[in-house]
């Protein structure tokens, strides 16, 4: 054989080596790329999962969720007396019960953290919304009362009533009138409760008891009953609660969020 022979043959099988060598680079990125997929599939699988898990298993999120709520139709409760009409508009805007205050605004909350909840020197609005609390003892409407969650709760009065607008400090949940808007203006994102609203008040809350007030608590949220202990409702944008201690009964009342609340 020539030696021109020899190197057409050597350069031949140069040829097929380089061709199964690049086959064999070409399987192993499929097989690496479907090794990849699969692994991504199951990672997004997990995700979902976990989702799933943590959002359907609380009655609240961290951004106020509400879907797992145990809730029942307002007809369970049988007949219910007439609300009562709504009351004077005061200084927010939102009509005033024509009841007196459940309690008093004295409270050992003087600055110090409640359930993790500051006292700024200045009104938060990283997270800002608002709800409404109505309450009833014995049928009859309480106030809830205006400074709730601002120690040393000064203001001024005007013909629609009294409104707090300065204090030592603002808990992220306060109330500025006795109209039953809670403010909740908070430096950080998260779910606060009803609970946390009293503890802030320095009141009792609980299936018994709501403040001074004793006996069975009835809680409505948005115009359903609400099956739980009262502690645990969410205070979501703006919720319409009612919490009734006693009897008669009471219809869900609700009021209409002013402009700006």
């Amino acid at each position: 054989m020539s030696k021109g022979s020899r190197n057409r043959q050597q350069q031949a099988r140069e040829k097929i080596a380089q061709a199964r060598a690049a086959e064999a680079r070409r399987k192993r990125r499929q097989r690496w790329l479907a090794a990849a997929g699969g692994a991504v599939i199951v990672v997004a699988a997990a995700v979902v999962i976990t989702i799933v898990a943590t959002s359907g298993g609380s009655s609240s999120s961290s951004t106020g969720g509400t879907a797992s709520l145990k809730l029942a139709n307002i007809s369970t409760l049988g007949t219910l007396k007439s609300a009562p009409p709504a009351g004077p508009t005061g200084p927010e805007g939102a009509p005033i019960p024509g009841g007196p205050p459940l309690t008093g605004t004295a409270t050992k909350a003087t600055g110090q953290k409640v359930d993790g909840i500051g006292c700024s020197t200045s009104e938060q609005t990283l997270f800002h919304i608002h709800a409404h609390l109505t309450l009833f003892v014995n049928g009859s409407p309480r106030q809830v009362p205006a400074g709730i969650g601002i120690p040393g709760a000064t203001g001024q009065n005007s013909p629609q009533g009294e409104f707090i607008n300065n204090g030592k400090c603002f808990y992220w949940l306060h109330t500025h009138a006795a109209d039953g808007i809670v403010h909740i203006e908070s430096p950080v994102h998260r779910t606060y409760t009803l609970g946390n609203f009293f503890d802030e008040w320095g009141q009792p809350l609980g299936p018994g008891q709501a403040g001074p007030a004793k006996g069975h608590v009835t809680a409505l949220y948005n115009g359903q009953v609400y099956r739980g202990n009262p502690r645990n409702i969410p205070l979501t944008k703006h919720a319409q609660i009612q919490l009734e201690v006693g009897t008669p009964l009471v219809a869900p009342e609700s009021i209409t969020f002013p402009n700006g609340l």
